[in-house]
C-alpha cells in the first residue's frame, strides 16, 4: 500500500519497504516509520553555545546526539557524511531510556539535557519524541537544532516537550531554498510557531554570491524583528565543504557589515567563526 509521509512538506509517497527522500523514513506494513529509530551516529557532550544557543542556559553543556539522513540537500553541508547517507552507515543502538540515563550521567560535568542535532532531528520524529519524554522525566531539558523544514502538525506535537530550538534560516528568498530542496515559507512558519512556544535562536550561514546581500539581511532581520526583536541571530561564516569546495570562505568584512545591518532591527546578533 502506498502511504504518504506526514513529517515534512515533501510528502513522499512510499510503497511497502520504500525509503523516503530523507533516507531516514520508510513504509513498513503500510505505516511510515523512522527507520533510523535509536540508531545513533554521533554523540558528544558539547558547550551549549556550540548549538549555537547564547541565551539559553549559557556556560553549561548539553549531550548532543544525531542519527543519519536529512530532508534537504544543502551542497555546503558540514555534516554530509551522516546527513547524505542512509542505513548502511555504522550506528550505535541507544533507546530513549538509555539516552536519558546517559544525560543524567553527564550532569556532574555540567550537562543540562539533550540536544538533537548533527543531522535533521525531525526525520527521526518518533525517536526524538520518545527521547524528549524520557529526558523530561529525569528533569532535564530538550533542544532541537533543525532546518525547520517540517509540517505544522508534527512540529506542534513535539513542541510541548521542547525547551529551546536553534533553527537554520538558510537565506531570505525562495529561489535559494529551491536549490537546497527546501521551502522558504515552511521554515518561516516553523520559526513563527516555535518562538511562540519555546526559546528560539536563529542561524544564518552567509555564503558568498548566494545569500550575502545587504538587502537580504535587511529583509531577514526586519522579519525576525516583527516576530520578536529579542530573537538572537547567529550570522555564521561559510567554509568550503562537500559539493561547494570551490567557493571561497565568507570574508570577515561581509560578516561584520551584515551584523551591523541586523543590529538595526534585532537586539542580539552574534558573529560565528570570525
Amino acid at each position: 500500500m502506498i502511504t504518504k509521509c506526514p513529517i515534512c512538506p515533501r510528502g513522499c509517497m512510499l510503497e511497502e519497504g520504500q525509503t523516503g527522500f530523507c533516507r531516514g523514513r520508510e513504509n513498513k506494513n503500510g505505516e511510515i516509520i523512522c527507520s533510523n529509530y535509536g540508531k545513533v551516529t554521533s554523540i558528544a557532550l558539547d558547550p551549549i553555545e556550540k548549538k549555537p544557543l547564547s541565551h539559553f542556559m549559557p556556560l553549561r553543556k548539553i549531550l548532543s546526539v544525531g542519527s543519519f539522513g536529512c530532508n534537504m540537500r544543502c551542497p555546503f553541508c558540514q555534516n554530509y557524511r551522516i546527513t547524505m547517507v542512509g542505513s548502511d552507515i555504522e550506528t550505535t543502538e541507544i533507546s530513549p531510556a538509555e539516552l536519558a540515563q546517559k544525560a543524567v550521567d553527564e550532569v556532574e560535568k555540567g550537562n543540562v539535557g539533550v540536544a538533537y542535532t548533527y543531522n535533521e532531528p525531525f526525520i527521526s520524529y518518533e525517536y526524538v519524541r520518545d527521547c524528549c519524554i524520557e529526558v523530561r522525566k529525569v528533569g532535564l531539558v530538550n533542544v532541537l537544532v533543525t532546518n525547520g523544514y517540517v509540517c505544522e502538525q508534527p512540529l506542534r506535537e513535539l513542541l510541548p516537550y521542547v525547551n529551546a530550538m536553534n533553527i537554520d534560516l538558510k537565506c531570505f528568498n525562495e529561489a535559494f531554498y529551491k536549490k537546497l530542496d527546501g521551502d522558504f515559507e515552511t521554515v518561516k512558519r516553523t520559526i513563527t510557531i516555535a518562538q511562540e512556544n519555546c526559546h528560539v535562536e536563529v542561524t544564518a550561514l552567509i555564503i558568498p554570491g548566494e545569500n550575502d546581500s545587504k538587502e537580504e539581511m535587511k529583509n531577514m532581520s526586519s522579519w525576525l524583528s516583527s516576530l520578536n526583536p529579542n530573537i538572537p541571530l547567529h550570522i555564521s561564516k561559510f567554509f568550503p565543504n562537500y559539493q561547494w569546495k570551490h567557493l571561497a570562505p565568507t570574508p570577515e568584512g561581509t560578516i561584520y557589515s551584515l551584523a551591523e545591518i541586523a543590529l538595526r532591527k534585532l537586539s542580539y546578533v552574534y558573529m560565528g567563526n570570525v
